[in-house]
């Protein structure tokens, strides 16, 4: 099965839709499925004075209210008309995450295909029931969330009419760039054997190694940050993928996949014509006169295997040469 692949444009266009719509090329060049972006009114996302996250302040290398912060990161509902357009364009599809209510109503009038719950809003009542009267599929991701957090947001989706067979629990580690030991990568499939749904990562360590592991535990979902260029001042730039990188990364994913195969434990094709330089077959270690018995001093195995197998070993031991046999000789009887 393939795996969705979802480039995280997030905030990082920095307010300018330029920006935004290089990130859309960008993504479609490197094979992403979706590019997601953020949809937020600030003033209804966040109180004017409320401070920032530590890892925002530490990689924007300023400090001030996230009031402020958000402001500068705002798409206008204009923006988000041009996005679908260039998304078109690109052949890539868009979505993006609603941070309030408010924002929720704009992406119902773009007519989205997928839904996107993010950590911060996974025991915000209202909106994941709003979402869930939606009856669309839904991305759940569960960053800072117990796992009974996650079974109160899962039933009220499904209470609301979204139904858990449209329901793709993301695991996730909010912090930014979040350290490899609070990965816990194993948690992504404890969520899914917890709840009966399918199951993902939404990334954000530094490099490609995790989204590859995820994928290679069956994650059907990978989202990963990325940017244009990392050194660009904001708070996520620092823990995303460049272009480069993120097609990198969707390149070992569809390795993974078609490396992972059926499961089914068969010689594959390639395999095949090796079977005969590869493998043995029983021969003469000496000469042997017709008549004389094979014995353990007498038989070895040698390559190539188009003889009889050695797995015919015991069997053969005791048996009459029907002929006689030159050293190396393959022994058919």
């Amino acid at each position: 099965m393939k795996t969705i692949v979802i480039a995280e444009a997030g905030v990082n266009h920095n307010g300018s839709i330029r920006i935004a719509e290089e990130l859309v090329a960008k993504a479609s060049e490197a094979g992403a499925d979706f590019i997601k972006f953020q949809t937020f009114n600030t003033d209804k996302l966040v109180s004017r004075n409320a401070k920032q996250a530590d890892y925002q302040s530490k990689n924007i290398g300023t400090v001030t209210s996230q009031f402020e912060m958000l402001k500068k990161l705002e798409l206008s509902y204009e923006d988000h008309f041009e996005l679908l357009k260039c998304c078109k364009k690109y052949n890539i599809s868009f979505f993006s995450t609603a941070f309030d209510l408010e924002s929720i109503d704009l992406l119902i009038e773009l007519d989205l295909p997928i839904w996107k719950i993010p950590s911060g809003e996974i025991t915000n009542y209202p909106y994941i029931k709003k979402i869930g009267l939606q009856k669309k599929p839904v991305l759940l991701s569960t960053g800072m969330a117990t796992l009974g957090e996650v079974e109160d947001a899962v039933n009220l989706l499904d209470k609301s009419g979204t139904h858990r067979n449209n329901i793709i629990i993301l695991h996730c580690t909010t912090e930014y760039p979040a350290p490899m030991q609070d990965i816990n990568l194993r948690a992504m499939v404890t969520l899914g054997e917890a709840f009966k749904v399918r199951y993902g990562y939404s990334d954000h360590s530094e490099g490609i190694e995790i989204p590859l592991a995820a994928v290679a535990m069956g994650a059907s979902v990978i989202e990963k940050h990325f940017t244009l260029d990392r050194n660009m001042t904001g708070p996520d730039h620092i823990a995303s993928l460049q272009p480069e990188e993120l097609k990198k990364m969707i390149e070992g994913i569809r390795n993974i996949e078609k490396a992972l195969g059926d499961g089914i434990k068969t010689p594959a094709t390639g395999e095949i014509k090796n079977k005969i330089t590869a493998r043995k077959s029983l021969v003469a270690s000496e000469k042997i006169k017709k008549g004389d018995f094979f014995s353990e001093k007498n038989m070895t195995a040698k390559r190539p295997g188009d003889g009889l197998s050695p797995m015919l070993w015991e069997q053969m031991l005791g048996v009459k040469a029907n002929k006689d046999y030159q050293k190396d000789e393959q022994i058919k009887q």
